[in-house]
């Protein structure tokens, strides 16, 4: 029997990307740097995990000479470069510009409604989580999920399973009765290696990633309801196991 949804945020309950890369190229601006990222670049930039992460491995991207002596002064800067970007975004996402994509809203309420819990598993922040369900959802939007996971109490980032299984325990539901939501390659692969069945929405920063391992790919919720879920899940566990395979370990599985 189904349980629980677990959803990932950026990209999945609303598309969030272009607006992240406006507020890191704000960012950049606000604090004199030469950086402006386009869109190609941030696609690609997108498979590194996590706001500081991505903006470090750019970083040593443009200056690979960089040495460890200086890493202070550089974190210090991705520090501030980070907390620019996070008031900017908030500041937009507060004034209404994003909206959840098409039929989470109507999702989550159905679950809610039906005694199937709600969770929350993402690597961004929780100032970022907290700006887009109150404006989407209002002030109580808390009340909502039974757990949330985020870059401040699960730091190793997707693909690593870390703030998945910390979802989980919080939670203490089998794996197997929960279905996740996500967008992209390194989320599905979370997911997938914590043991949920995933259902992927893919968006235009995503759609080339590879989601053969996915319970499902649509456009967008907006057709699904709990019951199809239900049934997903039920075919899924219903297909005969593989024979067990040794363990691989998931890839940026190092702290960061």
């Amino acid at each position: 029997m189904l349980t629980a949804l677990i959803f990932d945020v950026d990209g999945t309950l609303a598309d969030t990307e272009s607006l992240h890369l406006e507020a890191f190229n704000h960012a950049f601006a606000h604090e004199g740097l030469d950086w402006h990222w386009d869109v190609p670049l941030y696609t690609r930039l997108l498979d590194v995990s996590g706001g500081k992460e991505r903006l470090l491995h750019y970083w040593r991207m443009v200056q690979p000479e960089m040495k460890e002596v200086d890493s202070g002064a550089v974190r210090d800067t991705v520090a501030r470069l980070h907390e620019v970007k996070t008031a900017y975004y908030e500041q937009v996402v507060g004034s209404g510009a994003l909206s959840l994509r098409p039929g989470v809203l109507a999702l989550m309420q159905a679950a809610y409604n039906q005694g199937v819990q709600l969770a929350i598993a993402t690597t961004t922040s929780p100032v970022n989580i907290a700006a887009l369900l109150r404006s989407a959802i209002g002030p109580d939007w808390r009340s909502f999920f039974l757990a949330i996971g985020d870059a401040s109490n699960a730091p190793i980032k997707k693909p690593h399973p870390q703030v998945y299984l910390k979802v989980l325990a919080d939670m203490r539901l089998d794996p197997a009765r929960c279905i996740a939501f996500e967008d992209s390659a390194n989320g599905l692969q979370a997911a997938t290696a914590a043991g949920l069945a995933t259902v992927i929405t893919p968006t235009s920063y995503t759609a080339q990633h590879d989601f053969g391992a996915a319970l499902r790919v649509l456009p967008d919720l907006s057709q699904l309801s709990l019951a199809q879920l239900q049934q997903w899940l039920s075919e899924c566990q219903a297909e005969p196991s593989s024979p067990p395979q040794p363990a691989a370990k998931p890839r940026g599985a190092t702290r960061r």
